[in-house]
């Protein structure tokens, strides 16, 4: 595991929370309780901050990053993920906000400004468009991105059912002599 601080701001970290020893996690970023980092994943909080919330799976090869301060943005935006959300393999979230309960579906693209509230679901190989925002409550697929109906009471279930999942197998990496 590589945890890095950036011009004196290092990473905190929860309870029980798992970094693979592939990963990075750099600068201005608080990882919640019971949280996964897959290997080869990257989480640079350099130029604004990332938050992720509790039992948050964050799968392999995934880049998560934020939008610096500038003429055109003065603030930046920072990365502002929720609880119990699932990223999927090689999913890219750039300076966006994620609610709880998400399903970032394999190689999906969030980018700078748009909101995903909770209790979402985004297909994988989606694009959401800057500045956009999903609806709490739908499946989202494309790119663009466009919502295509409403979730299910099993789907909406899936959400908790996977983020334990995630917290399980996490411990179980975890007991390896390897993990750190």
């Amino acid at each position: 595991m590589k945890l890095r601080s950036y011009q004196g701001i290092s990473p905190t970290l929860g309870k029980q929370v798992f970094i693979d020893p592939s990963a990075v996690v750099i600068g201005d970023v608080s990882i919640g309780d019971d949280v996964s980092v897959w290997p080869t994943v990257v989480i640079r909080g350099d130029v604004q901050r990332i938050s992720i919330g509790a039992r948050t799976s964050v799968q392999d090869g995934s880049v998560l990053h934020v939008t610096h301060r500038g003429a055109g943005n003065p603030e930046g935006l920072p990365l502002i993920i929720g609880s119990e959300v699932t990223i999927g393999h090689l999913a890219m979230l750039h300076g966006c906000t994620i609610g709880d309960q998400v399903l970032i579906g394999m190689g999906s693209m969030v980018m700078d400004g748009a909101v995903v509230e909770s209790q979402v679901v985004l297909g994988a190989g989606s694009l959401v468009a800057p500045g956009k925002i999903l609806k709490s409550g739908y499946l989202y697929v494309g790119r663009p991105a466009r919502q295509v109906r409403p979730l299910t009471e099993k789907e909406i279930n899936f959400f908790s059912y996977t983020a334990a999942n995630y917290v399980n197998w996490k411990n179980q990496h975890m007991a390896e002599d390897w993990a750190i």
